[in-house]
């Protein structure tokens, strides 16, 4: 224990190494304790310092050169005579640890305190001063010299006896501090790239004026290129007098404005939509029905009602009256898929000499789509029509909405809602895009909407729309259109020439009838690309010699295996099977209605993934022949120990609809007086508790799936006998049709005289 003067220093802390000079009355003393104090609270550890010289002040004051030598705890305190307090210190110099801990953080350190050097721009002499120290203590005692070290950081620091946990502590200021700079240095670095790139870019700016000005291109060149573009642009007044206003602004705010992008793709779309351009319609009636015929075969109705429309419009230019705004047409075309719906679009216009636009609306959901977004987001831009106007260069060209039945609706909005005033005649005269704010003219455009189902597009957009109903191809149009359109197509497809392959009528319809069952062409038209691949993979290489003849051998190597049977004569050889006919989204189709009986508690089983209205249907249908089960030759008994199971086949199919009710009767009837169906016998009706048949829909498409199955009659309301003039006239020949207006009727027609007579086993 030493007994030293203890010096207060007031917010100042001097640890070993330190050299200062204190204007201190130290009296004769060789050493002294320094200690920090803060508000009159000392330190418990100070500095045991040396006095190195005593020099003489002006005035007669005295002061004292101390050296810092090494840490030192204070203990009991004695006040003397003059007011000096010495108090007992235990020193405690640094020892030197050789373990690999402190070698580790001593390297650590320097290496940290170099960064920060670095960071401050050091000069080199810190740098040297850090390396001529080789002790641990020492150099983790340097953190006291930072100026960015608070006092209470510092004197913990001094506090620190343990070198090893002092130069960890040391080691985590200087860290911090590292990080600190670090941040500062990219804040400053970026301010002063931000400064030099406004700089940059004001000196640009000013050279680029200076440039314009000398080549005439200036911000009043590029004014007077957009007056003139408007000008030119033949706006109606209300478009001319917003382009006007907004070139005002764009010309007081200058190119420097961040809003003068905005105003110019404005204004870019503004001049792009072609106000006064239209097509110079073609209106010659045969001409435009000679290029639908040339195009499409069938299709009656589309090409009849587009003729119209021509002739229409050449009678009142002929005769001078003037155009009707509200007189625009507006066809939907709705049917299976493969019917030809979208490519007649393009016929049509070249038909009329329109211009032609396609919109896919299939998945839309958003209303912009339709309307556009409002200048007041960023990066918005006008909706479809207005997109559509512009890619066709005209105000009448002819717009096709694809898929409008599929089109969706969530939260940003109902784009079915927004083609409500789209595809009014009596409204889209003054359509309003929400991006360019002013009113459109569409009553010059045609529009031509596409859909396979009615059922999903909302009721008054479909009341807006002249409807035309696709209700597919007969197998001799199939045959026609293979001949006339797929099979010339699919020859260059494939890379051969028409004198290469041949394929006769009858091989077509074998395709036609035995691989593919449906409304449209589109499953046709592949496998013919299927076998002309086959037939040009042999003649490439050289397995075949050209001409090649199409025949059944290289049909069924192509397509494989016969993939449709007429099966309805083995299906209905049980009593208890009758063939109904319904209508799918991919057109008409044929449905077998099986009926079983077995013994059991009375009830009825119905299977097949049927709706509500179906079931219901087989309900009316039980509940018919057991009312009137003495008048079809039943023995009633059979329904009081028997439970019915009626069930629809393709399972995993859901069918709906009130149309299969006079099937299932049969199927009933059929099964309890054990009379089989007629196998050539198809049928389509809704049947009342009464007996009574009503009539149904879709009977065009049914009749055409009856007669690609190969059936012969067809028994339906006689309510929808006039829907027999739709059906084509070479399937009414080849088919016998029965109205019928009670079950009676029907039951007459359809079950064979006699019941079967089962053998015994």
């Amino acid at each position: 224990m030493s007994r030293l003067l203890l010096v207060p220093l007031d917010d100042i802390v001097v640890f070993p190494g330190m050299s200062l000079t204190l204007a201190i009355d130290a009296g004769d003393e060789e050493r002294v304790l320094l200690v920090p104090r803060h508000q009159n609270e000392f330190a418990a550890i100070g500095t045991v310092a040396e006095v190195s010289n005593r020099v003489r002040l002006p005035g007669g004051g005295r002061a004292y050169e101390l050296q810092g030598l090494h840490r030192g705890v204070a203990g009991a305190a004695q006040t003397m005579p003059d007011g000096r307090l010495f108090v007992e210190v235990d020193e405690h110099p640094d020892p030197a640890p050789v373990d690999g801990k402190t070698r580790n953080l001593e390297r650590e350190y320097r290496a940290v305190v170099e960064e920060i050097l670095e960071v401050r721009g050091d000069d080199g002499r810190i740098s040297a001063f850090l390396r001529s120290i080789s002790e641990p203590g020492t150099l983790a005692d340097t953190s006291g010299y930072s100026p960015d070290l608070r006092y209470d950081q510092k004197v913990e620091l001094l506090q620190m006896l343990d070198v090893t946990e002092r130069l960890e502590l040391a080691l985590g200021y200087q860290r911090e501090r590292l990080a600190e700079l670090q941040v500062r240095k990219r804040i400053r670095e970026d301010v002063e790239s931000g400064a030099e790139k406004q700089q940059r870019e004001y000196f640009l700016r000013k050279q680029m004026d200076s440039i314009r000005k000398e080549l005439d291109e200036d911000d009043a060149s590029v004014v007077e290129e957009y007056r003139t573009k408007i000008a030119e642009a033949g706006m109606p007044e209300h478009a001319h007098e917003q382009a006007e206003k907004e070139l005002g602004r764009l010309e007081k705010m200058g190119e420097q404005s961040a809003e003068s992008s905005v105003i110019r793709t404005y204004l870019d779309w503004l001049i792009s939509v072609p106000w006064s351009e239209n097509s110079e319609e073609k209106l010659d009636p045969v001409h435009a029905r000679a290029i639908l015929d040339e195009d499409h075969a069938g299709l009656e109705d589309v090409k009849d009602r587009i003729v119209e429309y021509i002739a229409v419009k050449k009678l009142r230019v002929d005769r001078g009256i003037t155009e009707d705004k509200r007189s625009g047409a507006i066809l939907t075309l709705i049917g299976p898929p493969g019917t030809g719906k979208t490519s007649i679009g393009e016929s049509i216009a070249r038909a009329t000499g329109r211009k032609f636009v396609r919109m896919s609306l299939g998945g839309v959901r958003d209303e912009a789509e339709i309307r556009g977004h409002r200048r007041t987001y960023i990066g918005a831009l006008p909706g479809r029509l207005v997109r559509a106007l512009r890619d066709a260069g005209t105000m009448n060209p002819v717009i096709m909405l694809d898929e409008v039945d599929k089109v969706g609706a969530d939260w940003r909005g109902d784009p079915s809602a927004a083609l409500l005033e789209v595809l009014d005649p009596a409204q889209n005269h003054s359509f309003r895009d929400h991006y360019l704010d002013l009113e459109l003219d569409l009553s010059g455009v045609m529009f031509i909407a596409t859909a396979n189902v009615a059922d999903t597009i909302p009721g008054p957009l479909l009341d807006r729309m002249e409807v035309i109903r696709f209700d597919g191809y007969t197998t001799s149009e199939k045959v026609a259109i293979a001949r006339g359109y797929l099979w010339p197509r699919q020859l260059e497809r494939n890379g051969l020439r028409s004198e290469e392959v041949e394929i006769s009528d009858e091989m077509l319809t074998t395709v036609t009838t035995e691989y593919t069952r449906e409304a449209g062409v589109r499953q046709l038209e592949r496998d013919l690309g299927t076998l002309l691949r086959k037939t040009a993979t042999q003649i490439a290489s050289e397995k075949t010699v050209a001409p090649v003849t199409i025949d059944i051998e290289q049909i069924r190597d192509a397509l494989g295996r016969q993939r449709h049977f007429q099966e309805s004569a083995i299906r209905t050889a049980v009593p208890g099977v009758a063939t109904g006919l319904a209508v799918t989204g991919a057109g008409g189709d044929v449905l077998f209605i099986e009926a079983t009986s077995m013994p059991g508690k009375p009830g009825l089983t119905l299977t097949g993934q049927l709706g509500e209205v179906m079931k219901e249907s087989a309900q009316i249908a039980l509940s018919y022949v057991r009312g009137h089960a003495a008048d079809l030759g039943i023995d009633p008994a059979q329904f009081e120990d028997h439970a019915f199971h009626v069930h629809v086949p393709a399972g995993a199919i859901p069918k709906d609809g009130p149309s299969a009710g006079v099937t299932m009767v049969t199927a009933l009837t059929s099964l309890l007086s054990e009379r089989p169906v007629k196998h050539t016998v198809g049928m389509t009706g809704e049947v009342t508790l009464q007996g009574r048949v009503l009539p149904i829909g879709g009977l065009k498409q049914k009749v055409l799936a009856a007669h690609a199955a190969g059936l012969t009659d067809v028994v339906l309301p006689e309510r929808n006998r006039g829907d027999l003039d739709d059906v084509p006239e070479e399937v009414r020949e080849q088919m016998t049709f029965h109205v019928a207006m009670s079950i009676d009727e029907v039951l007459n027609v359809a079950l064979e005289p006699a019941a079967v007579q089962t053998a015994a086993a």
